[in-house]
């Protein structure tokens, strides 16, 4: 029997925090999502890994045997993952949709030509994670929108700014306009990203701009084709940054400029303890989007 070694580090997260709630804030995903995951680990094992109750998440037995084995499954395992890909010549790049536009391309060659012999393999991330895989060590660097939860624990430099724009349904009575006031838009239902992603999520609903006016929320996607279908089917409008409209043009979806909301920031992100192939890297970010190099 196989088991996903993210369900293995989803079971540590909770044994280590004792909470669900915690744990599901440390990994970045909703408390649904993890407490089904957990259900489906302890699925395939054929026993029941906790307790649960008002005050928390207590390890059974098997739980506690289980919790004594895990870590250092993952360090060999993270190990042999970092020992094989040195020797393959691979650099994982996360990356949200449109992260940075048009440079992506010319970043990815002055690394290649930097490092000789190295392929890039670029991996798309969810809206689900803004850190773009970089919380589960999933990727050692990424690029990504700024700001994202928990960017304090990472290398993180700004690499270019770009407005934002409004996408909403080209039936809408504001589509036919040349520009639009986010004060018009204010009580309009929003298409968002998942809750639990903070900075992130409140970042795209312009939370700062709304003097406290509430947010309704017309529709939750984590991908650009559902959080397309849902904007040209009427279930709200959404905040997007300006290359959007280059990168998603789609019949029933139209894009607007939006005054009265602050650019949206692009950034590239990277672990701590990063290696000089991703300094490298960032190097190339740095350099290509005209940002001080200096890493």
């Amino acid at each position: 029997m196989d088991v996903d070694t993210r369900l293995l580090r989803y079971f540590a997260a909770i044994a280590e925090e004792g909470n669900l709630t915690r744990a599901a804030q440390r990994l970045f995903v909703s408390q649904p999502a993890l407490t089904k995951q957990l259900k489906h680990l302890e699925s395939h094992l054929g026993v029941r890994l906790f307790t649960r109750s008002s005050t928390g998440m207590t390890l059974t037995d098997a739980g506690h045997a289980l919790a004594a084995r895990v870590p250092p499954v993952l360090v060999a395992w993270d190990e042999a993952v970092a020992e094989t890909r040195t020797a393959a010549l691979v650099l994982r790049v996360g990356f949200l949709s449109s992260a940075a536009n048009e440079a992506t391309q010319d970043i990815v060659a002055a690394f290649r030509e930097r490092r000789q012999g190295w392929r890039v393999d670029m991996r798309q991330s969810p809206w689900s994670d803004p850190t773009a895989g970089l919380a589960t060590a999933e990727v050692p660097v990424a690029l990504l929108r700024l700001p994202f939860p928990g960017q304090e624990s990472f290398g993180v430099r700004s690499l270019f700014h770009e407005p934002r724009c409004v996408a909403l349904s080209s039936t809408h009575p504001l589509a036919g306009r040349d520009e639009i006031a986010f004060a018009e838009l204010v009580d309009e239902p929003v298409v968002a990203a998942p809750g639990g992603n903070g900075v992130w999520r409140d970042h795209w609903l312009a939370m700062s701009e709304r003097e406290g006016r509430e947010v309704r929320v017309g529709a939750v996607t984590e991908q650009p084709d559902e959080f397309l279908n849902a904007i040209a089917h009427g279930d709200g409008i959404a905040l997007v940054p300006a290359s959007t409209a280059r990168f998603y043009a789609r019949p029933g979806v139209v894009y607007r400029p939006v005054t009265g909301v602050s650019p949206s920031e692009v950034g590239v992100a990277w672990q701590p303890d990063a290696d000089e192939a991703v300094t490298d890297f960032v190097r190339c970010c740095l350099a290509l989007t005209r940002t001080d190099p200096q890493v």
